[in-house]
């Protein structure tokens, strides 16, 4: 059966050769968004590569955030891999270091009107090693807090953008107004990006606070999750899960889009969800701390896949995705790393559904900003991590002992 199979298939092909003077061809491209905003921009670019490329194709194929470096991992090592894709900041060393990325350089270089000097030499930090490109970050999106207006307004508090207009945006006001909000309207203070802050995103939602009280979790080799800092910014976000009940707890969701939490942490890229929202909304900084203003950003990169079929033309995709017209373009959801756009009047106005005024608290996160850290054992390090947080995220857990449990597990790795 498997032998008729081959030769059917084998069969169709000659056909399929035969029946057309030019053969098309087909780019695999790996994503992690469903989303219908950013499918049509991306399917926008695909069709307008046809103007130099007439016969070929980019198949987008969509793979759960959650699941997708892992997914990733595999397609690659099981001799399946996709031409080209998207790559989370935390996997770039790891992929890089394992010599399964591309080098784009001579491409980009080579394009015509491309401009590579355009680009921040510090948004290139993790996807260049001297002259070796191995990705062009498409997002440098610094992580925001966004709010429902209404609930606020109904709690009779003031809305995080104009506590920080005020310089009172802080880590203690953001525990406060949350608590109240729970209080005053029955829905959830605060919820964790994509409700996921427990399992895949543990990440995002540990860095933003451990970076205000002036902490880090591994810089210089050495973890920081059992310093004084990350345990205060961690025991708070505990005593707001358990004591306060004003972030949603493990095992249930919130849902900020659909209005059941007040405030969530996320990137603009997510503001083409709020169009049908339902309800007035707006975004502000992250709170401040002990540590002062401290962004924190995530990055996406755009990378090519060296065991793929067609390395060329893949690498072409991306100079063609990553030109100026086209980061232009993706600006309204994904925060470009070319400097032209960022500080363009044009990057501010991008997105129809976020006011300028608001637009600029992006550009100044970018400008301040670090990114998330980035490890070239981070898989293994998360995976070390995960049991011991979730150890933490129990109402009687030892906040302190379970943060140093984490270093203890970890700390081999780095």
């Amino acid at each position: 059966m498997k032998t008729a199979t081959i030769a059917l298939a084998a069969s169709a092909l000659a056909l399929t050769i035969m029946s057309s003077h030019t053969s098309a061809e087909e780019l695999r491209f790996t994503v992690w968004t469903g989303n219908e905003a950013h499918l049509k921009m991306l399917n926008g670019f695909a069709e307008s590569f046809k103007a130099s490329h007439p016969d070929v194709s980019v198949k987008f194929e969509t793979i759960p955030p959650a699941d997708y470096t892992q997914k990733l991992t595999f397609q690659l090592a099981g001799g399946n891999p996709p031409d080209a894709g998207w790559l989370m900041e935390d996997a770039a060393p790891t992929f890089a270091n394992a010599g399964v990325l591309e080098d784009v350089a001579p491409t980009l270089n080579q394009a015509q009107g491309y401009n590579f000097a355009d680009f921040s030499k510090p948004a290139l930090g993790l996807w260049t090693a001297s002259d070796t490109v191995y990705g062009i970050p498409f997002s440098t999106s610094p992580f925001v807090i966004f709010y429902n207006k209404d609930l606020f307004d109904k709690a009779g508090l003031e809305d995080p953008l104009a506590l920080a207009a005020k310089g009172e945006w802080d880590m203690a006001r953001f525990q406060e107004v949350a608590k109240k909000l729970k209080e005053t309207t029955g829905k959830w203070g605060f919820e964790f990006k994509d409700g996921q802050g427990y399992d895949s995103r543990i990440m995002h939602a540990l860095m933003p606070p451990i970076r205000a009280y002036g902490g880090d979790v591994w810089a210089n080799k050495e973890c920081g999750f059992d310093k004084p800092e990350a345990v205060a910014a961690v025991q708070q976000l505990h005593d707001m899960v358990f004591k306060d009940q004003s972030i949603v707890p493990p095992g249930e969701q919130g849902d900020y889009f659909s209005g059941n939490a007040a405030m969530t942490i996320n990137q603009i890229s997510r503001a083409s969800l709020m169009e049908k929202a339902g309800f007035k909304w707006g975004i502000a900084p992250l709170p401040t701390g002990p540590g002062g203003e401290s962004p924190v950003i995530g990055q996406a990169g755009i990378v090519v896949f060296t065991a793929g079929k067609q390395k060329q033309l893949a690498a072409d995709f991306v100079a063609h995705m990553t030109n100026a017209e086209n980061v232009a373009i993706a600006a309204q959801f994904f925060p470009p790393a070319r400097t032209s756009v960022l500080e363009s009047d044009a990057f501010v106005t991008s997105n129809k559904l976020i006011p300028a005024e608001q637009m600029k608290i992006v550009a100044d996160a970018i400008a301040k900003g670090k990114v998330l850290p980035s490890h070239d054992k981070s898989p293994q390090i998360l995976t070390a991590m995960k049991p011991r947080v979730d150890a933490l995220w129990r109402p009687d857990a030892n906040v302190e002992a379970s943060l140093k449990a984490v270093c203890e597990a970890i700390q081999p790795l780095l």
